[in-house]
């Protein structure tokens, strides 16, 4: 394997490759670039890049099934990486239709404090259910998915009669998310394949992707201590570490990516995170990173933002981002040798998501 990942050509040189270091990626990566601006399969282009030249596992928060087609090689692949890409283990969890398995995790693995936010507990205000809660933790054994309601319905403990009521009205038991004794993706991920892709978007509660992704989280601070590599990438990463949560497990994953990003490097956690503007992501996270991929951004304040959290770029080339066009970007930090601007490559994979057409009177199927 080599530490190089040729991602495209240097702007304004043709010719010369643009190349990433990818023993850098052991630093925390920040990706970001507005709608259109070719964000989603640049990254891609990079992704498919660790999977040819390292040996580095990943697991890939998708929330919108860009990254499912992640082994499926396009038409117009050179063969040669083709067939290398195709060896690798890529284990895709869907949430919708689909090939690859069902994204399932056991809601008996998340944290004591994970299930509170699930099911909206405050440890004062709502002393007694919570007491419940943590005392069902100590039984694992007498709290399944299915029965756990009944159970509790019946008790003589008022605490339990009251969270039985809490679990039915909110209706989280019954989320398609569980496992119900089958296995869960952090048994996968725990096997370290090349590649975990999980299929986010397709749950039918806005909370059981969150909650998919806390658990898995969750698994690997608590695993932190084996010290075995994995690059978390997170695409649309807003949706898990906002600067401003609004549910309590909003607020669970904030704070569990907040950790992360601050103590899991020396651990062999390494996060990539992707989304469309840096004031979307909260700022103990941001802070964190230590390579910048940037791509289209109009907006004066979030270029402002960018040049402050990475001084070490310069203001000048970080503003030069307004100017972009699709599929150009702005690298630096460790994992390049010095501030750069670069046409990125082609993909050697499927794209999966991608825009909608609008529909032209005579011109259907093509595309502009």
């Amino acid at each position: 394997m080599t530490a190089k990942l040729t991602i495209g050509t240097v702007a304004g040189e043709p010719g010369a490759d643009a190349v990433l270091d990818a023993r850098r990626f052991n630093r925390h990566t920040f990706w970001c670039g507005q709608s259109g601006s070719g964000k989603t399969y640049a990254l891609g282009v990079v992704l498919e890049q660790l999977l040819l030249e390292t040996d580095l596992p990943m697991v890939i928060f998708d929330p919108n099934a860009d990254y499912v087609r992640l082994s499926e090689p396009r038409v117009d692949a050179d063969p040669a990486d083709a067939s290398r890409l195709t060896d690798r283990d890529i284990r895709v969890f869907r949430s919708s239709a689909g090939v690859g398995q069902p994204l399932r995790v056991r809601y008996l693995d998340l944290s004591s404090s994970s299930k509170a936010a699930l099911l909206q507990l405050d440890p004062i205000a709502d002393a007694e259910e919570y007491n419940v809660l943590l005392r069902a933790d100590v039984r694992r054994d007498a709290f399944d998915e299915d029965t756990v309601v009944d159970r509790l319905r019946t008790s003589s403990d008022p605490g339990e009669v009251r969270l039985s009521y809490r679990m039915e009205n909110l209706e989280v038991l019954e989320w398609s998310l569980w496992s119900r004794g089958s296995g869960s993706v952090v048994d996968e991920i725990d096997r370290r394949p090349r590649a975990t892709v999980m299929d986010l978007g397709g749950f039918s509660h806005p909370s059981e992707s969150k909650v998919a992704a806390l658990a898995v989280l969750e698994h690997l601070w608590e695993r932190r201590e084996e010290r075995r590599p994995l690059l978390i990438v997170i695409d649309e990463a807003h949706n898990v570490c906002s600067p401003a949560p609004e549910t309590d497990v909003e607020r669970a994953l904030t704070r569990q990516l907040v950790q992360i990003a601050a103590e899991g490097r020396k651990f062999g956690l390494w996060l990539l995170l992707s989304t469309q503007r840096p004031g979307k992501i909260h700022p103990n996270v941001l802070s964190q990173c230590d390579n910048l991929g940037l791509m289209r951004i109009n907006s004066p304040r979030d270029l402002t933002e960018l040049a402050e959290v990475f001084g070490f770029v310069g203001d000048d080339l970080i503003q030069q981002a307004s100017g972009f066009p699709q599929g150009r970007a702005l690298f630096a930090g460790g994992f390049i040798s010095a501030p750069s601007v670069i046409e990125m490559g082609r993909r050697l994979t499927e794209e999966a998501g991608g825009d909608v057409m609008v529909p032209i009177s005579g011109m259907e199927g093509e595309q502009a």
